[in-house]
């Protein structure tokens, strides 16, 4: 059976003080959407002109996978889709943790604490890769989170467990996850969405 399984990243032309706050998402814009196509193997950048086939590719999965995704990518992404992002079927790791620990947690944290690795650069960053022109390093940083995104979800998968460095203490610390139910069960992701609270900015 086809695998459809898609790992999503977005990096944005503005920052929430050009736009007037948290709450115009949709007025951040996009500079450029990473992928990784359980299909293929492969990982693919979308720029503005290739959107229309982002959506298609969007429609036919059967679970997109990301990093606060629910709250930040998908409202980012919605004024570019014709479709409603809320009927695609997600699955975010941030939520999905945020239940289980209480609080909020970096994809930097869980990366470091589960893979020995992090992330490159901050979404900051990217913005001035945009501006400048700077495109190979900018997909590059992009394709670097949906790297770093998809192996923290494969290790839960295979572990059942990831793990993260608090904040209070450095400690590491263990969660156990069973991330082998989403996407099998729409019921699982309707309840992940309904939880999700306020968008917030990545600057993780």
């Amino acid at each position: 059976m086809t695998d459809t399984r898609i790992v999503l990243d977005l990096e944005t032309k503005k920052t929430f003080d050009e736009v007037g706050g948290r709450n115009a998402l949709d007025k951040l814009g996009i500079s450029v959407v990473g992928i990784y196509r359980y299909e293929t193997g492969k990982y693919e950048t979308y720029l503005e002109e290739d959107f229309g086939k982002l959506q298609n590719l969007l429609i036919d999965s059967s679970l997109i996978i990301g990093f606060n995704h629910i709250q930040f990518d998908m409202p980012v992404l919605q004024p570019y889709l014709s479709v409603d992002v809320k009927t695609l079927p997600c699955f975010d790791i941030m939520l999905d943790l945020q239940e289980k620990i209480g609080h909020r947690v970096g994809l930097d944290a869980i990366a470091k604490a589960t893979l020995g690795l992090g992330k490159i650069a901050t979404g900051l960053d990217a913005i001035k890769y945009y501006r400048e022109g700077r495109w190979d390093e900018l997909k590059e940083y992009c394709l670097k989170d949906v790297e770093v995104t998809k192996d923290v979800y494969e290790h839960g998968l295979k572990k059942k467990q990831v793990s993260f460095t608090s904040k209070f203490g450095n400690n590491k610390k263990d969660i156990k996850v069973n991330w082998a139910d989403y996407g099998k069960n729409q019921a699982i992701l309707a309840k992940q969405e309904s939880t999700a609270e306020p968008a917030q900015y990545k600057l993780f």
